[in-house]
């Protein structure tokens, strides 16, 4: 968390406005701030010293990254666990858990809150090389359902830790995996070279359908950390334990898949695929 559709609607309210802030495409940045050094994964010296002067041309998304396009050098930077960015005017001061501060020309700053301090930044001028670990978006035109299939036909693992791997699929996440996985009425302990085309088939439109859904609703706000969406008040599995599954009413069971709490209703979702 944040997952794809929240870090897509970060990424909107940079380039559009929203969320409390102003757009950024088209500010300069006078002066960057490191307030916890350890954010940084990229060399100090390039940070505090190229960085300012440079303009966002273009804010834009890969999996859970997003991406600063600047003159010379991009900005990526990855929320992971607890991170969030804000745009606020100036004045405003800095929180408690701020761990960056980018003050542009005008007086804005954009701030990166991380309380956990798991996210990380990079400034560099080859950004593809930070995201070419990733597989492709899960809208990618390129990914057709034969495409899905072959790519799931060729591994040999389970479902969900298959499709929480960002070098498999860019950007899906433990809610919209439990969601996706449900509404394609898939156990996330199948394998996936057990998957017929039909189920692969199903399987992608089932996670276009919940990224489509949580992009729409801002995302899903579960906890302090991420704003404004609403996506949660939607759940079909996730977090739901004990609750009636909204297809067949039989109480959604929690249990736990490479480590994560994974959401199931047991009847719609059957070990063996059918």
């Amino acid at each position: 968390m944040p997952e794809l559709p929240e870090v897509e609607t970060i990424a909107r309210a940079l380039r559009e406005g929203g969320r409390g802030g102003v757009p950024i495409p088209g500010r300069r940045i006078e002066r960057a701030e490191l307030l916890w050094p350890g954010c940084l994964a990229t060399p100090t010296a390039e940070f505090q010293h190229l960085l300012p002067g440079q303009t966002v041309e273009a804010v834009e998304r890969r999996g859970k990254f997003l991406i600063l396009r600047l003159n010379t050098h991009a900005l990526l930077i990855h929320l992971r666990m607890s991170g969030d960015v804000r745009v606020e005017a100036a004045g405003q001061p800095l929180q408690k858990h701020d761990r960056a501060a980018f003050h542009f020309a005008d007086g804005l700053h954009l701030a990166f809150n991380d309380a956990r301090k798991f996210g990380r930044l990079w400034f560099t001028p080859l950004p593809q090389n930070i995201t070419a670990h990733l597989g492709p978006e899960p809208f990618d035109e390129a990914l057709t359902p034969s495409a899905f299939h072959q790519r799931l036909s060729t591994r040999q693992r389970q479902l969900k830790p298959l499709l929480l791997d960002q070098s498999f699929l860019a950007g899906m996440g433990n809610i919209y995996t439990d969601e996706a996985l449900h509404r394609a009425g898939l156990h996330p302990l199948c394998r996936s070279d057990a998957l017929q085309p039909q189920h692969s088939a199903r399987l992608l439109d089932s996670i276009r359908a919940v990224l489509s859904d949580g992009i729409q609703r801002n995302g899903a706000s579960i906890d302090w950390v991420y704003r404004g969406g609403d996506f949660q008040n939607n759940f079909r599995a996730y977090q739901r334990t004990g609750q009636p599954c909204p297809v067949c009413a039989t109480p959604i069971q929690r249990l736990v898949v490479g480590q994560r709490g994974t959401h199931i209703c047991p009847r719609c979702q059957p070990l063996e695929p059918h």
